[in-house]
């Protein structure tokens, strides 16, 4: 989301690298840094404050005559964009029993499919969440949470042909306490607008049930309008913190870097991606890493974390230790990698990877395209073949190529880069045990054997 303006940042940064900065050139970065903000859709109230804040710190700590000037900039920047996004992680208040969470926003916001993302979520930290449908005007929306609670594993409480959103919500508390759900999130209804009639229910359920969080659900893709919005419902209700949505999507990131300033309310919660494990909590460090090219490896080990089944790599462990490694595993590993989210997303995440946003998804979009070329040609052989690599030869190949409409070539090259990959697993496991293990010593003699069968396999 935030590519354009960091691309433009770190260009901004680059510029200054190598150079004593004078306060000509100084004034020069900031009208530059200026410019970045507001063609990223930064409300204007945050960039003069944001610009005011740099260029008093730049002058305080005697950025112009300092010994490496482009990285004290980097530092200020850095400092002040983790500012501008709330400081730190602001968790949510689980402190009641039952906790009550209420999902607000306007109609097409993502608040229900957020709902069932924040249910996922807490599922996986060890609660027992319950999905109470309080959304009792749009049409189908009570069916649409019912679908997502079906695919996810989490109950829906409903009271169909109920009106009475007051006595919904309590009655599920009562209902919560005798099934041992431990959180309520309260997918509430949202509307084209906001109107008096909408806020005059909502504000019922905060004063009669007093919720921990009050959640607002905002689509990071509505720019300017996401602070107007965020803005009339704290006034009105009191927010005590936001769900962005759509943060993998192609807007210009103005709305995230403005809305914490303008409302004083933290992001606690960032949609990354449209599956329902794509909910993730809002570090503003980890963010601003990104934003200015340095990566976030501990977001990146965390997904990996979330992601990998540990019995699983256990399973695939055993077979490459055995040399059983088949076209089943591979196919298992890559769907694995998918799960990981987007490779557009990881590459943002590797630190020192400066790469430009269009070259990312370049490479994003070839990765893509070649898992699925690589999926429908396993998915062309018969089950003996995907479990036995050995037995492929010239004419099982042939009928291959002809199942998944791929030329002999790519055939060949897809069954070359498949053993290659099993020899190199072989060979890393006669390297464990030729060194004794992998501990410091063993660990080298293996890296240089390893680097030894990459060059041979180009």
């Amino acid at each position: 989301m935030f590519d354009n303006l960091s691309e433009k940042l770190r260009n901004i940064i680059a510029s200054t690298q190598n150079k004593e900065l004078t306060q000509e050139n100084m004034q020069e970065a900031l009208r530059e840094i200026r410019r970045a903000l507001l063609e990223a859709d930064v409300n204007l109230r945050v960039v003069k404050a944001f610009i005011s804040a740099i260029k008093d710190k730049a002058e305080g700590e005697n950025v112009l005559s300092g010994v490496n000037p482009s990285q004290q900039l980097i530092k200020i920047v850095n400092d002040e964009l983790i500012e501008l996004l709330g400081k730190e992680l602001k968790p949510l208040d689980l402190s009641s029993h039952p906790s009550l969470i209420m999902m607000l926003g306007l109609q097409g916001s993502g608040k229900t499919t957020s709902s069932a993302k924040l249910a996922v979520k807490l599922k996986k930290e060890g609660k027992n969440p319950l999905l109470v449908a309080c959304d009792v005007y749009r049409p189908a929306a009570i069916s649409q949470l019912q679908t997502l609670g079906n695919e996810i594993g989490c109950e829906v409480f409903t009271i169909p042909d109920s009106k009475d959103v007051q006595n919904i919500v309590q009655s599920a508390i009562n209902y919560s306490k005798e099934k041992g759900f431990n959180v309520l999130i309260l997918d509430t209804a949202g509307r084209l607008q906001i109107d008096t009639e909408m806020m005059a229910e909502l504000l019922i359920i905060d004063r009669v049930f007093h919720p921990n969080e009050k959640l607002l659900v905002i689509d990071a893709m509505t720019g300017q309008e996401a602070v107007h919005v965020a803005e009339n419902f704290d006034a009105q209700i009191g927010l005590t913190g936001l769900v962005l949505t759509k943060l993998d999507g192609d807007s210009r990131g103005g709305s995230a870097l403005s809305v914490v300033y303008c409302t004083g309310k933290p992001i606690k919660l960032t949609g990354t991606g449209e599956k329902l494990n794509a909910l993730e909590n809002f570090y503003p460090e980890r963010m601003v890493s990104r934003i200015l090219g340095m990566g976030d490896i501990v977001s990146l080990v965390e997904r990996a974390q979330e992601v990998f089944d540990e019995k699983e790599a256990l399973k695939l462990h055993e077979k490459m230790q055995k040399d059983e490694f088949s076209y089943n595993d591979f196919l298992s590993m890559q769907k694995q990698m998918k799960m990981f989210g987007s490779m557009d997303q990881l590459l943002g995440m590797i630190p020192g990877l400066n790469i430009k946003q269009s070259d990312r998804e370049k490479i994003s979009h070839v990765s893509e395209e070649e898992f699925k070329k690589i999926e429908v040609f396993i998915q062309s052989m018969t089950p003996e073949e995907r479990d036995n690599p050995q037995l492929m030869n010239t004419s099982r190949k042939k009928r291959i190529a002809k199942g998944c409409g791929m030329d002999m070539h790519t055939i060949n090259i897809y069954v070359k880069h498949f053993e290659q990959m099993r020899q190199m697993m072989g060979g890393m496991n006669k390297m464990k045990k030729m060194f004794g293990g992998f501990g410091k010593l063993g660990q080298q003699k293996a890296m240089v054997q390893a680097m030894k069968m990459m060059r041979k396999f180009k």
